[in-house]
């Protein structure tokens, strides 16, 4: 990006013409590359009433060097390299499964994980985390949308639906037993995170007795709990948000859990969930986020395999299916400017109850509550509402069988899909981990041993490029997807100056960029096969 560009961007976002008013969701002009996109784009939420849990941005360290508006006075776009690095580096998150052999060894190799803000408060969340009661591993990305509160409780709750959806009738009734006798539970997941994650821990213990309720009404069903892991991802999401739906209309004396499920049903999320055990491969999705696995072919060369379909107005499958479930007088209605009803981009995700509830039950719920405008919380009605659901979270599932040429499995929420392509982000993510398979060549040493030797040796090694190789290919994909130029390479100028971006307007640019890349072992694939 050149100075002209960086001049550019400070100058017209100073002349713009700001759009006021109160309603959470209105849209405006995005400039992407080189095209014009238009984007939902809400209003930030203030997560929690004061006094209470802070909800700011995860990564305090990426706000230390970001403008707060375009009016400062000193506005620069300047950022030394370690502090370009400091930033897209301080939500990397890394995991390696341990080394188990034979039968016990994990599909899954490692994951690598990071995260970059355009919102304040960040928007998208994500979780991971190794099932103890059943096999697995289980990895989500989740997109919030007019607050992250909906992104937050989705990314807390949903990977313990998912895991009680599989067990077994007999570990359902001992953790129920030994909640009735107070005895400890036994944990359901290892959870992988980070450690400035945010946690809702002032609604954990009524999450866990909504938790609670669902495996008891799975203990009340005539059939085994978890026959089909396809039908149990499927209900999980559909319980998830139809816990967030009851939860805010509930009676709720206590001030500060009623404001969060408020808040929660409110805004929105979608949601992509991969669930990994050995060479079996699900992947549920609901929203646009996406899942795309990369596949090393037998002459060498690289291949993408989507997993998920975005759901949205630019869907075909999507459009047909919101016409089949409402009436023919509403075919011209129910997408406005690529748009559900001229509002929301996904056409699937939880929370979001303005876009399923009656006219009356909206009306009811808010006015029976403390101050909602307070929580930026507006009841609004879109035109043509008229037979509502118009919005489901209910997921697509994907089955796939691994097979020794899957490599790599990454899944990100929309920020990274708006800049990369799906072939790009295959490229990268080959490129990047063939450079980490090289290699650093020995440092052998001739006698006798001199200084200008030396030297040569660490020279050579430098110029392998492996000292300034981000080793999070999470990060890698950031660092491409914000500063890449025409040419497919890293711009340093273009990339300080979207980092520097002020909350007023980056936005704009760019969105929230949620990225989880998992890596397969072939070995342990390959040795399934073998067994057969």
């Amino acid at each position: 990006m050149s100075r002209t560009v960086s001049s550019w961007i400070l100058s017209s976002a100073r002349n713009s013409i700001v759009c006021q008013g109160k309603g959470r969701w209105y849209s405006i002009c995005i400039p992407n590359r080189n095209k014009t996109k238009w984007k939902l784009v809400v209003s930030k939420t203030q997560l929690f009433p004061a006094g209470g849990c802070s909800s700011d941005s995860p990564f305090p360290l990426q706000k230390a060097f970001r403008h707060t508006s375009t009016e400062e006075e000193h506005f620069s776009f300047q950022l030394s390299p370690s502090q370009i690095n400091d930033i897209l580096r301080a939500g990397e998150l890394s995991h390696k499964t341990l080394g188990l052999s034979g039968r016990n060894a994990s599909s899954v190799l490692r994951f690598e994980s990071n995260q970059l803000a355009s919102n304040s408060p960040m928007e998208d969340r994500r979780s991971a985390a190794t099932c103890l009661q059943t096999a697995g591993m289980l990895l989500g990305v989740f997109d919030g949308h007019a607050g992250s509160a909906c992104a937050q409780a989705v990314s807390e709750r949903l990977l313990h639906y998912i895991a009680v959806s599989l067990m077994s009738r007999q570990s359902l009734e001992e953790i129920e037993l030994a909640v009735e006798a107070m005895k400890p539970v036994r944990p359901i997941l290892q959870r992988h995170r980070h450690p400035n994650d945010v946690e809702y821990r002032e609604i954990t213990s009524q999450y866990f007795e909504n938790l609670r309720v669902y495996w008891q009404h799975l203990l009340d069903l005539d059939t085994e709990p978890g026959v089909s892991l396809e039908e149990a991802m499927v209900c999980a999401f559909k319980r998830l948000d139809s816990d967030i739906s009851l939860e805010v209309q509930a009676p709720q004396e206590n001030e500060l859990m009623r404001n969060i499920a408020l808040q929660v049903a409110f805004s929105g999320a979608t949601a992509c969930v991969a669930h990994v055990d050995g060479v079996h491969l699900h992947v549920a999705n609901t929203g646009d986020c996406r899942a795309v696995l990369g596949v090393h072919e037998e002459d060498g060369t690289w291949s993408t395999l989507p997993l998920t379909r975005d759901h949205n107005a630019c869907d075909e499958f999507e459009i047909r299916r919101l016409k089949r479930e409402h009436p023919r007088s509403e075919e011209k209605t129910l997408f406005v400017n690529d748009r559900l009803l001229g509002i929301l981009m996904p056409s699937r995700a939880f929370g979001d109850v303005q876009l399923k509830w009656s006219k009356e039950l909206q009306h009811s719920v808010l006015e029976n509550s403390c101050d909602v405008e307070a929580l930026n919380i507006y009841q609004y009605v879109p035109p043509n509402y008229h037979t509502p659901p118009y919005l489901t979270a209910e997921p697509e599932v994907t089955y796939h069988k691994l097979r020794s040429k899957d490599k790599f499995l990454v899944i990100a929420s929309d920020g990274l899909w708006e800049m990369l392509s799906n072939e790009k982000v295959v490229k990268l993510v080959a490129g990047h981990l063939t450079e980490l398979n090289v290699q650093k060549p020995p440092l052998t040493f001739k006698k006798p041993v001199n200084l200008g030797y030396m030297h040569n040796l660490l020279l050579q090694r430098k110029s392998r490029g492996l000292a300034s190789l981000d080793q999070n290919i999470a990060t890698h994909l950031i660092r491409h997807a914000i500063g890449s130029n025409e040419y497919g390479e890293v711009d340093p100028e273009k990339l300080a100056a979207m980092l520097t971006l002020p909350e007023d307007l980056a936005r704009m640019y760019r969105d929230d960029i949620t990225v989880t890349v998992v890596y397969f072992n072939s070995e342990t694939i390959e040795s399934y096969y073998r067994n057969q």
